[in-house]
């Protein structure tokens, strides 16, 4: 199994990149924001790939960090739910995004990426509740949002992102015991700053 890929991209496509490790190109397809940040000819670029094998297809994805290619593998776990969703869930929102409206069961944040339907978010949401934690948890910032998933299912329900209702929950108070509503209150004032 290839599970990094550390080289020179020769080539960048709309959904993919073409790596040269030491003389073999390697084609990997990556998410928006892999291709943003690193896509650029001539750069030296390190990926964690996952290695897909299909009856008529091998294909190599790449990721920008580990907690990426984890929650990609763990979406990919759900049955259905094949590589080329996985990346398109990743394209359209961050690792953190997901594995929080995951967490909070966000049906609605989930139906918003193309090809996701909503018995697949319920899916989604059944089946991987409890595993995406793992994913979440190693950010401060996803510790914080595990803790007040319940925040942030509240805000995202009344149409707030789940990007903008996390920089909420990480301003509320440390270390103050704050009731659901007070809470609500507290990320309500920050957001409309």
């Amino acid at each position: 199994m290839i599970a990094s890929l550390e080289g020179i991209i020769d080539a960048v496509s709309k959904d993919g990149l073409i790596v040269n490790v030491n003389g073999i190109g390697f084609k990997v397809t990556v998410t928006t924001s892999v291709l943003s940040e690193m896509g650029i000819t001539g750069r030296e670029v390190k990926l964690y790939t996952h290695f897909h094998v299909r009856e008529d297809d091998m294909s190599l994805f790449g990721f920008g960090s580990l907690d990426e290619l984890k929650l990609f593998e763990t979406l990919i776990s759900v049955s259905g739910l094949g590589p080329k969703t996985g990346m398109a869930m990743l394209s359209a929102m961050s690792a953190d995004q997901v594995a929080m409206a995951i967490a909070s069961g966000s049906v609605e944040t989930l139906t918003t990426i193309p090809g996701i339907g909503k018995k697949t978010a319920d899916r989604l949401i059944l089946e991987l509740k409890d595993k995406v934690g793992g994913v979440m948890i190693s950010t401060p910032a996803g510790r914080a949002a595990q803790e007040n998933a319940d925040v942030v299912s509240a805000l995202v329900s009344l149409g707030y992102s789940v990007q903008e209702t996390t920089k909420a929950v990480n301003a509320l108070p440390s270390g103050k015991k704050l009731s659901l509503e007070e809470k609500v209150k507290l990320t309500l004032q920050y957001l409309g700053k």
